[in-house]
């Protein structure tokens, strides 16, 4: 079995309160849970999903998938980079293969990921089998550990379940941010029976309770824990975001120190603000957000480790 000594992390993740008066006008404590602490290039949920994922490889590469922007994808290759595993990463949008790699990408490739692009109607059927295998042989991977978009697995899940043992007793609601349901399911599943968990998802259309259900299913074998959905704050779907968005996180970053990532945390804590001003948690509650990443840095070498 591989050894992860190389992703030491820090847990339990910090918690610290935030006073916040949009919050505290409403009787409504602020927590965050500050998992983008946990490893310095495995950040927050991407550690706790990936690692159950490289000790079930066994030393195996690993294959996964992701768009121009996946934070799963960085993750991975970093995770491969720090433990000698090979990666490739296979990236939605074969139009991509013929421009300059964006910062994203570039971080992936110096982190010593071999990316291979698909054009976007296979990539749709990349969980059919048949689709899988050819594309698993068109990227030469057919031999490697196979970690679905976003990391969300059954075992991703168990893993994200210690997200939620981290918060017994410490909050009442615990809202995280939502790309494809893995960190939701589990830290559902990890809290208190008297807690619930909320998801902002980051995506448009609907279609995560459905994912998340099945997450659960596959992972626990029925449903688990009180949690639900909110598909309201996704600013027009994954990696989009609005001026008034970025005035947003500005405001928080001032108002707490804290560095706040675009595509997946800025949309949760707009989603809690305006969820309070509509009055969504009664006097008395304390809400804990899960800061899942950071603001992505201009792509470095990775250090020269001959």
């Amino acid at each position: 079995m591989t050894s992860t000594d190389d992703l030491r992390p820090r847990l339990p993740s910090p918690l610290r309160e935030a006073a916040d008066d949009r919050f505290a006008r409403h009787g409504v404590r602020l927590l965050l849970k500050r998992d983008d602490l946990i490893h310095p290039e495995l950040i927050g949920n991407k550690w706790r999903k990936l690692v159950p994922n490289i000790e079930a490889a066994a030393g195996r590469g690993l294959v996964t998938f992701g768009g121009a922007y996946s934070n799963h994808l960085r993750a991975t290759a970093a995770a491969g980079r720090l433990l000698g595993l090979p990666t490739v990463g296979v990236v939605r949008g074969q139009e991509l293969a013929d421009r300059p790699l964006n910062p994203s990408l570039a971080r992936c490739a110096a982190d010593g990921m071999r990316l291979h692009f698909v054009d976007r109607a296979t990539y749709r059927r990349k969980a059919e089998p048949e689709t899988l295998r050819a594309v698993l042989r068109a990227a030469g991977a057919e031999n490697a550990y196979v970690v679905p978009e976003g990391g969300s697995n059954a075992e991703a899940v168990r893993g994200c379940r210690a997200l939620g043992a981290e918060l017994r007793g410490r909050a009442d609601v615990v809202a995280v941010a939502c790309g494809t349901g893995g960190t939701l399911a589990g830290l559902a599943a990890g809290l208190a029976p008297e807690q619930r968990a909320l998801g902002i998802p980051v995506l448009k259309g609907g279609f995560l309770t459905a994912e998340v259900e099945a997450l659960q299913e596959r992972a626990f074998g029925a449903r688990r824990g009180a949690w639900s959905l909110d598909d309201r704050f996704h600013f027009g779907g994954y990696a989009r975001t609005t001026p008034e968005l970025d005035a947003f996180a500005e405001d928080f970053e001032h108002r707490h120190g804290v560095p706040v990532e675009r595509l997946y945390v800025a949309k949760l804590l707009y989603g809690l603000v305006a969820l309070a001003d509509e009055g969504a948690f009664p006097r008395g509650t304390t809400l804990a957000a899960v800061v899942t990443g950071r603001p992505f840095p201009q792509v470095q070498p990775p250090p020269d480790r001959s």
